[in-house]
Protein backbone atom coordinates (compact mmCIF):
# COMPACT_ATOMS: atom_id res chain seq x y z
CA UNK A 1 0.00 0.00 0.00
CA UNK A 2 2.85 2.38 0.80
CA UNK A 3 4.45 1.67 -2.58
CA UNK A 4 1.27 2.71 -4.36
CA UNK A 5 1.13 5.95 -2.38
CA UNK A 6 4.77 6.75 -3.08
CA UNK A 7 4.28 5.98 -6.75
CA UNK A 8 1.27 8.31 -6.86
CA UNK A 9 3.29 11.11 -5.25
CA UNK A 10 6.08 10.55 -7.77
CA UNK A 11 3.68 10.65 -10.71
CA UNK A 12 1.97 13.80 -9.41
CA UNK A 13 5.35 15.46 -8.94
CA UNK A 14 6.33 14.52 -12.49
CA UNK A 15 3.07 16.00 -13.78
CA UNK A 16 3.78 19.19 -11.80
CA UNK A 17 7.26 19.43 -13.33
CA UNK A 18 5.78 18.91 -16.80
CA UNK A 19 3.43 21.89 -16.33
CA UNK A 20 6.11 24.05 -14.71
CA UNK A 21 8.50 23.37 -17.59
CA UNK A 22 5.73 24.45 -19.95
CA UNK A 23 5.50 27.70 -17.98
CA UNK A 24 9.26 28.10 -18.49
CA UNK A 25 8.60 27.86 -22.23
CA UNK A 26 10.25 24.43 -22.48
CA UNK A 27 8.61 21.26 -23.78
CA UNK A 28 7.17 19.24 -20.91
CA UNK A 29 9.01 16.06 -21.92
CA UNK A 30 12.25 17.61 -20.66
CA UNK A 31 10.92 17.17 -17.12
CA UNK A 32 11.12 13.38 -17.54
CA UNK A 33 14.85 13.11 -18.29
CA UNK A 34 16.99 12.70 -15.14
CA UNK A 35 19.81 15.24 -14.63
CA UNK A 36 18.75 17.17 -17.72
CA UNK A 37 15.58 18.24 -15.94
CA UNK A 38 17.67 19.55 -13.05
CA UNK A 39 19.89 21.42 -15.50
CA UNK A 40 16.81 23.06 -17.03
CA UNK A 41 15.37 23.87 -13.59
CA UNK A 42 18.58 25.61 -12.55
CA UNK A 43 18.80 27.41 -15.89
CA UNK A 44 15.47 29.06 -15.18
CA UNK A 45 16.06 29.75 -11.49
CA UNK A 46 19.74 30.69 -11.42
CA UNK A 47 20.31 31.83 -14.99
CA UNK A 48 22.97 29.15 -15.47
CA UNK A 49 22.02 25.50 -15.61
CA UNK A 50 25.46 24.25 -14.68
CA UNK A 51 24.90 25.38 -11.09
CA UNK A 52 23.10 22.08 -10.60
CA UNK A 53 26.56 20.50 -10.22
CA UNK A 54 26.71 22.05 -6.74
CA UNK A 55 24.16 19.40 -5.77
CA UNK A 56 27.00 16.87 -5.93
CA UNK A 57 28.86 18.56 -3.06
CA UNK A 58 27.85 17.37 0.41
CA UNK A 59 26.24 20.05 2.61
CA UNK A 60 26.42 22.57 -0.24
CA UNK A 61 23.66 20.54 -1.90
CA UNK A 62 21.29 21.30 1.00
CA UNK A 63 22.08 25.01 0.82
CA UNK A 64 21.66 25.09 -2.97
CA UNK A 65 18.38 23.18 -2.76
CA UNK A 66 16.98 25.70 -0.28
CA UNK A 67 18.22 28.67 -2.31
CA UNK A 68 16.78 27.14 -5.49
CA UNK A 69 13.35 26.74 -3.90
CA UNK A 70 13.48 30.39 -2.76
CA UNK A 71 14.47 31.46 -6.28
CA UNK A 72 11.72 29.27 -7.76
CA UNK A 73 9.10 30.94 -5.59
CA UNK A 74 10.38 34.40 -6.55
CA UNK A 75 10.54 33.45 -10.25
CA UNK A 76 6.78 32.94 -10.13
CA UNK A 77 6.02 36.00 -7.98
CA UNK A 78 5.65 34.26 -4.62
CA UNK A 79 7.19 35.18 -1.29
CA UNK A 80 9.42 33.32 1.16
CA UNK A 81 6.41 31.67 2.79
CA UNK A 82 5.66 29.83 -0.44
CA UNK A 83 9.35 28.93 -0.64
CA UNK A 84 9.12 27.29 2.79
CA UNK A 85 6.28 25.18 1.41
CA UNK A 86 8.42 24.23 -1.59
CA UNK A 87 11.24 23.20 0.74
CA UNK A 88 9.23 21.09 3.18
CA UNK A 89 6.28 19.88 1.08
CA UNK A 90 7.58 19.92 -2.49
CA UNK A 91 4.95 17.66 -4.12
CA UNK A 92 2.07 19.76 -2.80
CA UNK A 93 3.58 23.16 -3.55
CA UNK A 94 4.91 22.10 -6.95
CA UNK A 95 1.38 21.06 -7.89
CA UNK A 96 0.06 24.40 -6.67
CA UNK A 97 2.70 26.17 -8.73
CA UNK A 98 1.95 24.03 -11.76
CA UNK A 99 -1.82 24.31 -11.70
CA UNK A 100 -2.37 27.93 -10.70
CA UNK A 101 -2.33 30.80 -13.15
CA UNK A 102 1.05 32.20 -12.12
CA UNK A 103 3.44 32.99 -14.92
CA UNK A 104 7.20 32.64 -15.02
CA UNK A 105 8.62 36.13 -14.49
CA UNK A 106 12.26 35.34 -15.21
CA UNK A 107 15.00 34.21 -12.88
CA UNK A 108 15.43 36.41 -9.81
CA UNK A 109 18.66 38.36 -9.60
CA UNK A 110 18.96 38.11 -5.81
Amino acid sequence: MIHISLSAVGILTLVAFWFIFSKFGEPGWKAVIPFYNTYIWYKYTWGNGWYFLFLLIPIANIVFYILTMIKTAKAFGHNEGFAVGLIFLPPVFLLILALNEDRYLGYPLN
